[in-house]
């Protein structure tokens, strides 16, 4: 009796412990993020409807900077750049992630290589890769100049300094850093599907491409949202890939919003324009991701 008395302290503490500990261990992290993140979008959202400029003031101002963002030409070339870069971008990298997953996926030699060299890029920052491919595509340094060395002197690759495909420049190097990491998302969704319903359909006549379109591909409807979500995120935020491959030129031709937040309220001291582009930005990355998040939870409720 004694040693069971003796024993339910402790018993209770060791448990509170687990309890509290884990909460304690987390808590200055949580704290963190929430301060970071939500603290920090109330207070640009605030800003956005003053008229700060080089320093921020607080008085309310209505929507004189959203009228004025919405009025400028620049903004809406701005928008326009991220709807082709972030369309391609999108599209090319998962294309060629679920191709390259494919043909992973058929168990050939020195695959881990092969994954290792895809995987590759996505260890490099976008300065690294902005910085690599506008040597690449410089015509007095990279392909035009080697395709002249070579005789071909009837071949020209100037997009970088073409305003007409210039953003097309910023698509190619985006696909090159990000198709990688969308091949391994699909490879593991490729990987977990069962090989009975493979096994299946092989006995009843299917052939191989036949089993990918139609029973494999549709099951990875969960790899192909995320894949959306991850790459819509990165082509929203996308700064530093465009700033170290072209710095939004030439002229306006690769201009993004986040390019012209950052100017505007850090170099042009239009601090309260440049909020409220940050806003629209947020705006449009929920307005492309909420739909997509909403119907995959309606499907699963209904599953």
């Amino acid at each position: 009796m004694t040693a069971s008395r003796q024993g339910a302290p402790g018993f209770s503490i060791s448990r509170l412990a687990d309890v509290i500990l884990p909460k304690l261990v987390l808590a200055p992290t949580v704290l963190a993020c929430l301060v970071g993140f939500y603290v920090f979008i109330g207070w640009t959202a605030w800003l956005s409807f003053t008229e700060s400029r080089l320093l921020p003031r607080y008085e309310w101002a209505g929507f004189v900077q959203y009228v004025e963002l919405f009025g400028n030409e620049r903004w809406w070339g701005a928008m326009q750049n991220l709807g082709i870069f972030g369309g391609l971008f999108i599209l090319v990298s998962m294309a060629l992630g679920l191709l390259m997953a494919v043909l992973l996926d058929q168990k050939i030699r020195f695959e881990g290589a092969i994954r290792t060299l895809y995987l590759y890029p996505m260890a490099l920052s976008f300065i690294v890769t902005g910085t690599a491919w506008k040597w690449i595509l410089n015509p007095g340094l990279g392909l035009e100049k080697m395709a002249h060395d070579w005789g071909f002197t009837g071949v020209t690759f100037d997009w970088i300094i073409n305003p007409d495909f210039a953003i097309y420049t910023v698509v190619i190097a985006g696909v090159w850093q990000s198709s990688g990491f969308v091949m391994a998302l699909f490879l593991a969704g490729l990987r977990g599907v069962d090989d009975s319903i493979i096994k299946a359909a092989q006995m009843d006549g299917a052939s191989l491409p036949t089993i990918y379109t139609r029973i494999i591909i549709p099951s990875l409807r969960p790899v192909f949202l995320s894949a959306f979500m991850i790459l819509a995120h990165i082509a929203v935020k996308s700064f530093d890939l465009v700033m170290a491959l072209t710095g939004g030129g030439p002229g306006f031709a690769t201009d993004l919003p986040s390019i012209f937040m950052y100017q505007h309220g850090f170099t042009r001291g239009q601090l309260g324009l440049g909020a409220a582009s940050a806003m629209m930005m947020l705006f449009t990355a929920c307005a492309v991701v909420m739909p997509l998040l909403y119907s995959e939870l309606r499907r699963e409720r209904r599953g």
